[in-house]
């Protein structure tokens, strides 16, 4: 391979690695090997580097159809930068989340890409000092991530709202996948506070994000002697259980009820009516967190905090209040 090129063994090994060479470099490498049918052999790469190409993806519930096209994208992603991802579901259980983030550490992936179901879990600083990690969604305490790409849901529940609240709501049920075991991640504690300054009424109650989940909670919270007016779903999969348990109830949308999502999952946009949800842009999510990814995993050691701004989409959910 050097002999065809004209470089250095050490070059062709960066280039074939898309490493510490020119875009150009490793456009000509990569062309070469093609036309010798050159293929690595993975475990001399990994017995070379210290690296296995591997990276641990730690889904907090893949029951939730976002975080299922975010592992998608990632998956994708990593592939185009000659990694793989190894995807795990911790459904939604913080005792789960530790386990499996143990077992990839110990079986030596180069990185970890986690949206965490308990961001204020004590073993991410452990984690975090001996495997490169990549927080999405929440900030892991104060372990010391390789980077995070964080949103801003002080924003994004304001949002969601002032919107609900100008339109006439003042009584909301906000439908969270926070379990008990798990409480005052950053979405749950802003909303809360939120209510108290927009004089809201608003009651917090758990929701699984599968479909049958989300419905039975939804039917808990319209099945009452004086259901509320609107209902605003921190995971768009919850918000689909409330429209399916509206619809067995025989309640208008948004005649009757009011419905706001919050990550805009593509779904969204085929209901009838269209879901009013909160976007995140999750291609510049997928982009943010690999980039932070390949870089740690490479040896970087620069840190960086990515703050994802909200979008409101308004679509047809959120009618005025009565």
């Amino acid at each position: 391979m050097a002999k065809a090129t004209g470089l250095s063994p050490a070059a062709v090994s960066y280039a074939l690695r898309g490493m510490q060479v020119s875009d150009e470099t490793i456009v000509r490498v990569r062309r070469a090997a093609a036309e010798l049918g050159y293929e690595a052999d993975p475990i001399a790469r990994a017995l070379a580097s210290g690296r296995t190409g591997m990276i641990g993806l730690l889904c907090g519930s893949l029951a939730d159809l976002w975080q299922q096209a975010l592992a998608v994208g990632i998956g994708r992603a990593l592939k185009d930068n000659d990694r793989y991802a190894l995807i795990l579901d911790a459904s939604g259980d913080p005792t789960r989340e530790r386990t499996l983030a143990q077992q990839l550490r110990d079986q030596r992936v180069d990185g970890l890409i986690v949206q965490p179901v308990d961001p204020a879990a004590e073993f991410w600083a452990e984690m975090c000092d001996t495997v490169p990690v990549v927080a999405i969604g929440d900030a892991l305490g104060e372990a010391r991530t390789a980077g995070e790409v964080v949103f801003d849901n002080r924003r994004g529940t304001t949002m969601a709202l002032e919107h609900l609240r100008d339109n006439g709501h003042r009584r909301i049920a906000v439908l969270t996948p926070t379990m008990a075991s798990t409480p005052d991640r950053p979405a749950d504690v802003h909303v809360t506070a939120e209510a108290v300054r927009l004089g809201l009424d608003i009651e917090l109650v758990t929701a699984p994000q599968s479909l049958a989940g989300a419905t039975a909670a939804a039917h808990g919270v319209l099945g009452g002697d004086d259901p509320p007016g609107a209902v605003f779903c921190f995971a768009d999969s919850i918000a689909y259980g409330v429209y399916a348990a509206a619809d067995e109830r025989g309640l208008r949308i948004p005649g009757d009820l009011s419905v706001m999502g919050y990550d805009d999952h593509p779904m969204s946009s085929l209901l009838t009516p269209g879901l009013t949800t909160v976007n995140w842009d999750i291609d510049g999510i997928v982009r943010a967190a690999v980039r932070l990814m390949i870089a740690a995993a490479d040896g970087g050691t620069r840190r960086r905090r990515i703050v994802q701004a909200p979008e409101l989409r308004e679509r047809g959910s959120v009618g005025h209040a009565g």
